[in-house]
């Protein structure tokens, strides 16, 4: 056997191209899309998520405005900058670029993002939102992993399912959207024991743990899917996940390559959500014109 390799770049470019449709509607009707990314420091990763997430917004006509800091700026600048953006009518969607640096808290950062822009899915009122089954904006890597399976009409019901990592920002959200599809789950994480016990019977393995080669051949069920959304830049500079691709991809039905996989779901979602935002103020001013 050898599995399908499931491609996110074509897919992305697929849905690219609806979201290029909705934003010349919304810009036919006098709503430009507007995307705000904020960054703090020089990280030399996050300067390369940034740039991939304003050239595919520049791609569908999404307007993306980058907010630069130094990595000694104040805690209170970047909030009241960030008070500054959820009432301007011409963003729909506020990103902050994590990591932080230590003196800036991620908590008060995101909580203070408004939920309405949170194209993130990061906010509170948006993890509570997934809980109950109803996310305003789900976190942008879950969703994508979504569409791919989606893409693939791979029908996550009644399937095990085993997720490894317990992040915020993918493990723990993942779960949540996977069981709301009525799939059987299990959160593997760092203090898990004898991990492949678990890894082995998963119909369905999603990998976000950021080991590289975590997962090997012997620890994956004969024919699963296996999503990797592990990036991990290597000492030779080259880009790996956390699956043993090659050993895993001659077991597995299905697998994500890295990179090329989950990535540019990633990005991707996060321009559908923000097309979300715009489309929800221009109906919302719709019906208030209504009314009047």
């Amino acid at each position: 056997m050898v599995a399908k390799i499931i491609d996110g770049k074509a897919l992305a470019r697929v849905v690219r191209g609806e979201c290029k449709i909705r934003a010349d509607k919304l810009i036919a009707a006098g709503c430009h899309p507007g995307l705000a990314v904020l960054v703090v420091g020089s990280d030399p990763a996050s300067r390369v998520y940034v740039n991939n997430k304003v050239r595919a917004c520049t791609e569908v006509g999404v307007e993306s405005t980058l907010l630069e800091f130094p990595a000694d700026v104040s805690e209170e600048e970047v909030l009241m900058k960030i008070k500054a953006l959820n009432t301007d009518p011409a963003v729909h969607g506020i990103l902050v670029q994590l990591p932080l640096p230590e003196h800036i808290s991620v908590r008060k950062v995101l909580e203070t993002i408004s939920h309405e822009k949170d194209v993130d899915g990061f906010h509170l009122y948006n993890v509570g939102s997934l809980v109950l089954g109803n996310s305003v904006f789900p976190p942008c890597t879950p969703y994508g992993v979504q569409k791919l399976l989606e893409s693939e009409g791979i029908d996550v019901r009644g399937q095990n399912v085993v997720v490894v990592g317990a992040s915020n920002i993918v493990g723990k959200p993942m779960a949540l959207m996977l069981m709301q599809q009525e799939a059987t789950v299990a959160i593997c994480h760092a203090r898990t024991r004898d991990l492949a016990q678990f890894t082995i019977l998963a119909d369905i393995l999603v990998v976000a743990a950021g080991k590289p080669g975590l997962i090997v051949p012997q620890m994956v069920k004969a024919g699963a899917v296996v999503i990797d959304v592990g990036i991990n830049r290597m000492p030779d500079g080259s880009i790996v996940g956390d699956v043993d691709f090659e050993g895993v991809k001659k077991k597995a039905s299905y697998i994500t390559p890295v990179p090329g996989g989950v990535g540019p779901m990633t990005v991707t979602m996060l321009i559908v959500n923000t097309l979300e935002s715009a489309e929800r103020v221009l109906e919302a001013g719709r019906h208030i014109s209504s009314i009047n």
